[in-house]
């Protein structure tokens, strides 16, 4: 690459170079989706060359840019502005330049990952300065569970809220980590980073596999050689999923990993005939402890259900407990709008209410 152009561009810009700059051949961006380089810093790609990468660089600009941002092609000593939205590679050449200049600061993982390590520096946040994996451990799992229900509210500005405040308790951990010289944020990318591509072969190799049910399959066989390499020697294919899992979820991923490896009902009607199996043992149980083993004996089927029809149990169970909280709220809204107290209303007076907030969807 030559360097000389960054003078030469920034002369024909009339502005004065960046204290700071990324340099990249365009050509190094032509397979990638996403840009390789954090967007609060000003960037100058070289070698523009040809209408097919400009437009795939409008493609991966437009995942973090928003349409509007304008940026600037520089051919020899002319120069263009266009938004984002616009590129479309028209009039270069083989030496066209795009300079795109930064967005605001806060903008990339970076100045995140270096706001969390100062507020555990010396002249940082004193609250933050006394955590611990423990003492964080109930909040992570609140900020789990918080953006679990945007998810289910549909909200995205409240998705993007609480997937932030996810985020800051995962960088938080691994700054804590850093630290104590165990592990840091860029080995905990790397981690993931290599067991997502060694579990992809399909993608970042040339293993061919079929469908959806293939690609389980092979996960399941990969994740069975690595306990076999790196895990303890009488580690089975249940014992990676998380006991803290609300019992719903876990129950599903149980049957999921013993489904993949052929464990399962042949057909539905296999499933159908074990529920009804399961009301039958209910109503024949003579003792508590025998009752509590067969309820949760049809909690346990009834998720197989769900995952035959590929309904998610735990969120299926979530969202019939939203609408039963919106519905009851309606019924005492009702209860107070005739100046009453709820118990003072019939089970047929609540139960009228109660179909009128089915008729208004909640």
């Amino acid at each position: 690459m030559d360097l000389s152009v960054v003078k030469s561009v920034f002369e024909t810009l009339r502005i004065p170079p960046p204290s700071r700059l990324i340099l990249l051949e365009a050509q190094t961006l032509s397979s990638v989706h996403v840009p390789p380089y954090p967007p609060d810093m000003p960037v100058l790609l070289t070698g523009v060359g040809s209408i097919e990468l400009a437009l795939h660089l409008k493609k991966v600009f437009l995942t973090i840019y928003p349409k509007d941002h304008v940026v600037q092609w520089i051919f020899g000593s002319e120069k263009r502005e266009e938004r984002i939205e616009e590129l479309d590679g028209a009039d270069f050449s083989g030496d066209s330049c795009l300079y795109i200049p930064p967005l605001r600061e806060g903008t990339s993982f970076e100045a995140f990952a270096e706001i969390v390590a100062h507020l555990r520096a010396p002249d940082g946040c004193p609250w933050d300065m006394e955590q611990t994996h423990e003492s964080l451990r109930r909040h992570l799992l609140e900020e789990a569970y918080e953006a679990i229900s945007a998810i289910d509210s549909g909200d995205f500005a409240d998705m993007k809220e609480e997937f932030g405040d996810l985020l800051l308790q995962i960088v938080l951990q691994s700054q804590i980590a850093s630290e104590e010289n165990q592990f840091n944020m860029n080995q905990v990318i790397h981690g993931i980073h290599s067991k997502i591509v060694r579990r992809h072969p399909h993608v970042f190799g040339d293993l061919k596999l079929d469908g959806v049910d293939g690609v389980l399959a092979n996960w399941e066989k990969l994740k069975e050689a690595e306990r076999k390499n790196n895990g303890p020697k009488d580690k089975g294919l249940l014992d990676g999923v998380p006991v803290a899992l609300p019992a719903l979820s876990q129950a599903q991923e149980y049957q999921d990993r013993a489904a993949r490896v052929g464990f399962d009902w042949p057909e539905i009607e296999g499933v159908l005939d074990k529920v009804k199996e399961e009301i039958e043992e209910i109503k024949k149980s003579e003792t508590n402890f025998e009752l509590i083993s067969e309820i949760g004996d049809l909690f346990f089927v009834l998720v197989n259900l769900a995952r035959w029809k590929n309904v998610d149990a735990e969120s299926a169970l979530r969202g019939t407990n939203m609408r039963f909280k919106k519905r009851f709220a309606y019924v005492e809204q009702g209860a107070k709008k005739q100046d009453r107290n709820l118990s003072e209303l019939s089970l047929e007076e609540m139960d009228a209410l109660w179909n009128e907030a089915k008729k208004q969807g909640l």
